[in-house]
C-alpha cells in the first residue's frame, strides 16, 4: 500500500542526461500527479537499487540506461488534511545515460520529453528535483561518472 503506508517506501529516481538535455516524465498517479519530474518508482522486494532504477526507466519511458552514481537521498513525505502521513518515500536518485530503446511513455507516466535546464522552472519542476538534475549535469561535466554494475535481484 503506497497511500497511508505502515512504513516508508524505498524508491529510486533517474536523472537521465543526454548531452545538454534531461528526460522528464509527467506523472500519471499521486503523489505528484500531473507534474513533470524524473522517472522513478518503488524498489521491489529482493531487487537492487540499480536494477530498480533501470527497470523503472524502461517501464516508464521505453529507454534502456546505464545507471551511474547516487546523486542524492532524501525523504518525500506528504501529509493529508488531518496531518496523517499519506505518502512517505525514501528516494535514492541516480545519474543515468541512455543506451538504447525508443522514448515512449508508459506505466505511471502520461507524457515524456527531453528538456533543457532552462525549461525546468517553466515546466513547474519542483526545486528539489531541479537540484538533483543540476547535480547530475555536474557529475557528467566533471567526468565523475561510471556506470554501476546492475543486477536484477539479490543472489
Amino acid at each position: 500500500m503506497r497511500e497511508y503506508p505502515e512504513r516508508p517506501i524505498v524508491g529510486v529516481g533517474a536523472a537521465i542526461v543526454d548531452g545538454s538535455r534531461v528526460l522528464l516524465v509527467r506523472r500519471g498517479h499521486e503523489p505528484l500527479k500531473g507534474e513533470w519530474s524524473i522517472p522513478g518508482g518503488a524498489v521491489e522486494l529482493g531487487e537492487t537499487l540499480g536494477a530498480a532504477c533501470a527497470r523503472e526507466v524502461r517501464e516508464e519511458t521505453g529507454l534502456d540506461v546505464d545507471v551511474g552514481p547516487i546523486i542524492d537521498v532524501f525523504d518525500r513525505i506528504r501529509l493529508d488534511a488531518n496531518g496523517r502521513t499519506q505518502y512517505h518515500y525514501v528516494l535514492v536518485d541516480f545519474v543515468c545515460r541512455p543506451t538504447g530503446g525508443s522514448l515512449a511513455c508508459a506505466s505511471d507516466a502520461v507524457d515524456a520529453r527531453w528538456a533543457l535546464p532552462a525549461d525546468l522552472t517553466e515546466l513547474g519542476v519542483r526545486p528539489a528535483t531541479i537540484s538533483v538534475i543540476e547535480q547530475a549535469f555536474e557529475r557528467v561535466r566533471s567526468g565523475a561518472w561510471a556506470p554501476r554494475e546492475v543486477h536484477g535481484h539479490a543472489e
